[in-house]
């Protein structure tokens, strides 16, 4: 039997990188992104983070949510802090909730020694998996910048879903003597689909495809884009116990768990098939 086609949902940069790796795999993907990111536009946020790029000494560590963040921060065009050479031979911590965040550091020219990540067989890669593996680095008046992304929603109706893991973090922090600031480094948007982007979409919520999810957020996004839109048949492969109970309520009418590794999400959908 063929394996499903994957609709992979993830930020574009993100997507195409998840889609040559599921199709190197032997697996049918398309990206569909269901968050749109760009810079921050805030007042004062580019001031905040050329500050925090000047002076990573200031940190114990800098701990960054996603890929995006780390690739916002580190923009070559106006980075002012340490090359290469010069991260290697700082204190600082790079912080990762997970692989491909990871990965988004090394390829902004973190070595791969200065980053601190969840275990590899971690149940899950989030602020939790992390927390079991830097706890031990912080001590009474450390700071940890936590660099972050923000809802572009006016209402901010998607911030408190996507900043939960966050806030606890911060919380563990302050609890072991530290001191904790954030900067905003990019903006989360809903994406305006073109018609074949819409004719995919129907398409894709009636024929099997399997509907990777890694934010609540983009599920969110999906049901605002297709507000008619019966989700019953559908299929959803969601990445966190939260994203698949949001997948739930939007109306998938099958929704299975498994972590965002690929080798997990492979042998998920393979699986199924």
């Amino acid at each position: 039997m063929p394996s499903p086609r994957v609709i992979v949902t993830r930020p574009a940069r993100e997507a195409a990188h998840w889609v040559e790796q599921l199709q190197a795999c032997g697996l049918p993907a398309v990206a569909l992104p269901l968050i749109a990111i760009g810079p921050c536009t805030a007042p004062g946020a580019q001031e905040a983070l050329d500050r925090a790029r000047a002076q990573p000494d200031r940190y114990r560590a800098l701990m960054f949510v996603s890929g995006n963040a780390a690739a916002y921060f580190y923009q070559p065009e106006r980075l002012l802090a340490l090359n290469s050479q010069a991260q290697a031979a700082t204190k600082t911590r790079a912080w990762a909730p997970g692989p491909g965040t990871a990965r988004a550091l090394e390829l902004a020219g973190v070595p791969h020694a200065c980053i601190d990540g969840p275990a590899l067989d971690a149940p899950q890669f989030d602020s939790e998996a992390l927390w079991q593996q830097v706890g031990p680095q912080v001590r009474p008046g450390d700071r940890v910048l936590i660099v972050r992304g923000r809802s572009a929603t006016p209402e901010g109706v998607h911030e408190n879903t996507q900043g939960t893991g966050r806030d606890w973090l911060a919380r563990q922090i302050e609890a072991a003597g530290g001191q904790v600031e954030f900067v905003v480094v990019y903006e989360r948007g809903a994406p305006r689909f073109s018609a074949d982007e819409v004719a995919l979409a129907q398409q894709a919520a009636q024929d099997g495809s399997v509907w990777l999810l890694s934010s609540s957020e983009a599920v969110a996004h999906l049901a605002e884009a297709l507000p008619t839109q019966h989700w019953g048949a559908a299929h959803a492969l969601a990445t966190h116990p939260r994203i698949a109970e949001a997948a739930r309520r939007a109306g998938f009418g099958l929704v299975r768990e498994c972590r965002p590794a690929l080798e997990d999400v492979v042998a998920s959908i393979e699986s199924a098939a």
